[in-house]
């Protein structure tokens, strides 16, 4: 992590010094999660670059926890210029469009390198949706692979009905349904929260999201199911991103493609930190029951030709072009 640091630096030191120093312009860069996670901990570095690298003449601010708008607000707020640039996870508007669910297909991608082959056959078409909403893509990086977490052991589907369980997408709200759970939406900055009171009991999340939270103080199981590998992705307003100019739009793409190395490189050391974190906390943590495996894989089956249908042709191509990598 030191060294990634380094590097980071020197390329913004790099790129200063081409240029001259000039009055800052501050970008206010909302964030949904906690500071020491390590999207905000990459997206921090990834502000400091872009302030060094274009000498002073952008400034970004990273503002973690939700601190300065709600993580479902955060997309909006960059489309219609409130601030110029944010990180949001897509598949949580998957209502407006099918397309960002692509990352949320449970059993599809359940690695780092298949999530890698997936965010390749689909890159193209997310930046298409996203420049039609008036939003430039910097860079990506995913999360750890996503388990469930529980307060009682759990060894089947049935087992989970009832159960109040943490949404943050459509995908996880349809998981719910189709386990019998019950869906609650419930924002990352108000887990711990959420499950202290009893307003949730259980949720689909990487190691990453409980271990930050703490979730141990609440929670007792952790299982490894791998459903998916969601991403987080740093936009910019697009009638801004106009406005820079073209040597500090190099540094800055620049900039964005160290993030998403580090982001990247953080996202699988941190699976097995993680996880031994819960461990450490009093979880147990471990793979779930063949049953449960299986039940939730048929129910994948389910979610994907839902997902495929409202995704249309863009979708499939997605998805065929996805499965020719393999």
């Amino acid at each position: 992590m030191k060294f990634l640091t380094k590097v980071l630096t020197t390329t913004a030191l790099v790129a200063a010094s081409t240029l001259p120093a000039l009055a800052a312009e501050k970008w206010d860069m909302p964030m949904a999660y906690s500071a020491s996670n390590f999207h905000s901990a990459t997206g921090a570095e990834f502000a400091k670059c872009v302030t060094t690298g274009t000498g002073g003449e952008i400034e970004i601010v990273t503002h973690p926890s939700g601190s300065l708008f709600p993580g479902a607000q955060i997309k909006r707020a960059i489309q219609t210029g409130q601030v110029p640039i944010g990180e949001r996870l897509l598949s949580g508007h998957q209502n407006e469009n099918a397309l960002f669910g692509f990352d949320s297909i449970p059993f599809l991608a359940t690695s780092f390198d298949d999530s890698e082959k997936l965010w390749k056959a689909a890159k193209p078409t997310i930046e298409k949706v996203l420049a039609d909403q008036n939003l430039t893509l910097l860079y990506a990086v995913p999360w750890p692979p996503q388990g469930l977490y529980f307060k009682n052991e759990v060894n089947s589907v049935a087992d989970m009905k009832g159960i109040k369980f943490r949404s943050y997408n459509n995908a996880t709200s349809r998981l719910a349904e189709l386990t019998g759970m019950l869906p609650v939406t419930i924002e990352a900055a108000e887990i711990s929260q959420a499950f202290a009171t009893g307003v949730a009991d259980s949720m689909v999340s990487s190691g990453s999201t409980g271990y930050d939270r703490k979730v141990w103080e609440s929670l007792n199981y952790f299982y490894e199911v791998d459903a998916w590998l969601p991403r987080n992705y740093v936009m910019v307003n697009s009638g801004v991103w106009d406005g820079v100019s073209d040597q500090n739009k190099n540094v800055i793409r620049a900039c964005a493609q160290m993030a998403e190395y580090a982001g990247n490189w953080r996202s699988k050391e941190y699976t097995g930190f993680t996880l031994q974190g819960l461990r450490d906390g009093g979880m147990t943590v471990g793979p779930a029951s063949d049953q449960m495996v299986g039940e939730l894989k048929d129910i994948g089956v389910t979610m994907t030709n839902e997902w495929l249908e409202a995704a249309g042709d863009d979708g499939a191509a997605i998805v065929e072009s996805f499965k020719s990598m393999q």
